[in-house]
């Protein structure tokens, strides 16, 4: 029996270009028990269920210029959720509906795009005896041809509660102009921060490391500005005693540093 070939998706335009956004977004947390610990990571599991995830992957899709062929997403029992988005550069119809039945990992998302893809995986973690919680969230955004995953990275940074942002961004391979000359990055610029909204930069420390000649761009990012009361989950500062607040600091901003500078600090 002849075996129906698929219908294949007829791609437009003709760029080489690979196009990687990369980030890691992390969220700090202090709990005093397990009990409060185990709340936190339920808090954490319903503030980014399957349904939020798909509604922002949505919205980076509509941002970078794509169009949503099918959505698939599943919530997982104790925790996680899986989402997965088909997408494409041009207008396909009104698929957006259709289900896929193939199972993912738990807490990993994925959208596919025809000449892109989007991942996102969550990683909720905590100190075995320091009281210290930390949500990472891992974000790429590959692209081909003129799309730029740089124009939905303001979108993305105010859709997670970030206390920490480590950025890369870059640019792979070649096209060609019509008389055959490579060009080696088609939207020339000097930093990340570019691309970020002043109100955003102004409210981080922020850390460039560039590669102009390879087209590499990293950028690190570490709130200024710390109030304990935004990093206490079931309490408040008010409720502890100030000596136990001193210590409490030390041990969230250890952590923020560590993460930021990338080492272990005594």
């Amino acid at each position: 029996m002849k075996k129906k070939m698929a219908n294949k998706m007829k791609l437009h335009g003709f760029n080489n270009l690979t196009k990687t956004l990369s980030f890691n977004m992390y969220d700090i947390c202090y709990t005093k028990s397990v009990s409060d610990r185990d709340a936190y990571i339920a808090y954490i599991d319903e503030q980014y269920n399957a349904e939020r995830l798909t509604s922002i992957l949505k919205h980076v899709t509509e941002i970078i210029g794509a169009n949503i062929l099918s959505i698939a997403n599943q919530d997982y029992d104790p925790q996680g959720a899986s989402v997965t988005l088909l997408v494409c550069e041009e207008d396909c119809g009104s698929n957006a509906d259709k289900k896929q039945t193939a199972a993912i990992e738990s807490e990993v998302i994925l959208a596919h795009l025809d000449k892109s893809h989007i991942t996102v995986h969550t990683y909720p973690e905590y100190h075995p005896d320091g009281g210290v919680c930390t949500f990472r969230a891992d974000i790429d955004v590959s692209t081909c041809g003129k799309i730029s995953p740089l124009n939905a990275l303001n979108y993305l940074i105010g859709s997670f509660d970030t206390d920490i942002m480590t950025i890369d961004y870059r640019v792979r391979g070649f096209t060609r102009d019509i008389t055959g000359r490579k060009i080696f990055n088609d939207h020339k610029f000097s930093s990340i921060q570019n691309y970020i909204h002043h109100h955003i930069i102004n409210k981080y420390q922020m850390i460039d490391v560039n590669v102009y000649h390879e087209n590499i761009y990293h950028t690190k990012c570490k709130l200024k500005y710390f109030n304990l009361d935004n990093y206490l989950f079931g309490f408040t500062k008010k409720d502890i005693h100030p000596g136990e607040a001193k210590e409490i600091t030390r041990r969230l901003q250890k952590e923020m540093n560590e993460i930021f500078y990338g080492q272990n600090i005594s």
